[in-house]
């Protein structure tokens, strides 16, 4: 059984990785998953919360960044060490087409970057009680973030999911603390 979702897993990964590439998303994807753009994306988030909730903004991003440092931490510094998957590109077995100058030393399992978009996304889908377009676009941008991991070569599907899985999780309590105890009436 675990055999054939490795099988599957790696299967996937080959069809993100080297069947679907392309110069666009080549381009797309590093964009997606660089330092730059998730601060600036985050950076909007900000603006745009400060805007709707200037009173509880400081609880809103306090509880937020509570919730990146908690799925950071968790997914590279426990899930990671803890499971000791080797990343796609650093496996010759696999034969990655790595499309960044790095593959990264750490381990595979969980994808951070996936654990801190789905962490984050559900963490403000929920605590500001997002409207479907709201809940749309902050989906839509953990799904793009996570898909470039694969994409870029760093990571296979299944660190993306758990990744995600791991997120929501740690999103979701966060922001039901955060309603109950720092930003209550939203």
């Amino acid at each position: 059984m675990i055999e054939t979702l490795r099988h599957i897993d790696a299967a996937v990964f080959h069809f993100i990785n080297e069947d679907i590439a392309n110069p666009v998303l080549d381009v797309l994807c590093k964009v997606l998953r660089g330092k730059v753009f998730l601060a600036i994306f985050y950076s909007a988030v900000a603006v745009r919360l400060f805007q709707l909730y200037p009173k509880k903004f400081i609880g809103i991003a306090a509880a937020g960044a509570i919730t990146f440092l908690l799925t950071d931490q968790i997914s590279a510094h426990v899930i990671k060490h803890f499971v000791h998957r080797i990343r796609p590109c650093n496996n010759p077995e696999i034969g990655a087409r790595l499309l960044l100058d790095y593959c990264g030393s750490g381990f595979s399992f969980v994808s951070a970057h996936a654990a801190n978009s789905f962490g984050m996304a559900t963490y403000l889908i929920l605590v500001i009680k997002a409207d479907r377009r709201t809940t749309l676009i902050l989906i839509t941008w953990a799904t793009l973030v996570s898909f470039s991991q694969v994409y870029v070569g760093v990571h296979f599907p299944a660190d993306v999911i758990g990744g995600a899985l791991v997120g929501s999780l740690i999103g979701g309590a966060t922001a039901l603390l955060a309603k109950k105890y720092v930003v209550k009436n939203i």
